[in-house]
């Protein structure tokens, strides 16, 4: 094969990408343009009506919304400790040992397991603790899905971690340990700044895992569409509200799944992109 003829499978090959995506931008702008012309693009985002009654049908976003930010954001700082502690244990401690290989192997079998298998068991399991802990009534809710949620991302976000711990050079913990420091004070002034940027886009991953999750969510919080008021109470997410509803909805409440849909994909990019700058603006520090 001729060198022009495999750079030109190469630029084709990766300009697949950039199509794919922009199709689905397309698709989603188009299917969710009828609910953004009825109900004004800020008017779907700010309103919390959901109503499919035959001649007065309403729908805005901010339920949904709320649900996702609330469910994402609490497993986040649930998943945060747990995930540390993993990464830490298994690619600094106890780097090489083999308590530290069967942790990972652990892990990585955790992250394995489809997102149905944790939905049951959050269902049968976990929703009769937490009612029996009086945090919800029927069980179900923001709190239970992000419970959930917490132990299928500590996998990616612990797994990721630890490579990245693992690969601070020797050369700088070993000059550390030379000037008296302690385990503690490596770990805190030179394995984290040095691994910072790569456990920030661990957690950057995590946290598009969460948001994107439909079953074990649906599972689990609850299915109405009010605006929650507590981390207690019932609501949906913008995946949960497309599932149960997309396989039976037509005309403007059709539209409306699919502008979900379409907000879902904005806050995922956002979030990357954040999350790319803040990891640039980290290593150029």
């Amino acid at each position: 094969m001729s060198d022009k003829l495999h750079r030109i499978l190469l630029f084709v090959a990766a300009l697949i990408v950039p199509v794919v995506c922009g199709g689905i931008v397309y698709a989603l702008v188009t299917d969710a343009y009828e609910a953004f012309e009825h109900f004004g693009f800020l008017n779907f985002l700010t309103s919390s009506e959901w109503s499919y009654t035959e001649g007065n049908e309403r729908y805005g976003a901010l339920p949904f919304i709320t649900g996702t930010l609330m469910t994402t954001l609490l497993a986040l700082v649930f998943c945060i400790p747990f995930s540390l502690a993993v990464a830490l244990f298994a690619g600094e401690y106890f780097k090489g040992t083999k308590i530290a290989a069967v942790l990972s192997a652990v892990t990585d079998l955790l992250a394995g397991i489809p997102s149905i298998i944790y939905g049951l068991w959050g269902f049968y399991t976990l929703r009769p603790v937490v009612m029996a802990l009086n945090l919800s009534p029927q069980g179900s809710g923001i709190l239970t899905a992000s419970l959930v949620l917490t132990i299928m991302i500590v996998p990616y976000a612990a797994s990721l971690s630890a490579e990245f711990i693992k690969l601070v050079p020797n050369d700088l913990k070993e000059g550390a340990y030379s000037l008296g420091a302690t385990k503690g004070e490596v770990v805190r002034k030179i394995v984290f700044p040095v691994a910072g940027s790569g456990v920030f886009s661990a957690y950057i991953l995590a946290v598009g895992r969460a948001l994107g999750e439909t079953m074990t969510v649906t599972m689990l919080i609850g299915n109405t569409n009010n605006m929650p008021d507590s981390i207690t109470s019932t609501g949906n997410s913008m995946a949960s509200i497309i599932a149960n509803q997309f396989g039976e909805a037509d005309g403007l409440r059709l539209s409306s799944l699919i502008a979900i849909g379409l907000i879902l994909f904005l806050i995922t990019a956002l979030i990357n992109m954040i999350g790319k700058i803040m990891i640039k603006r980290a290593r150029i520090i």
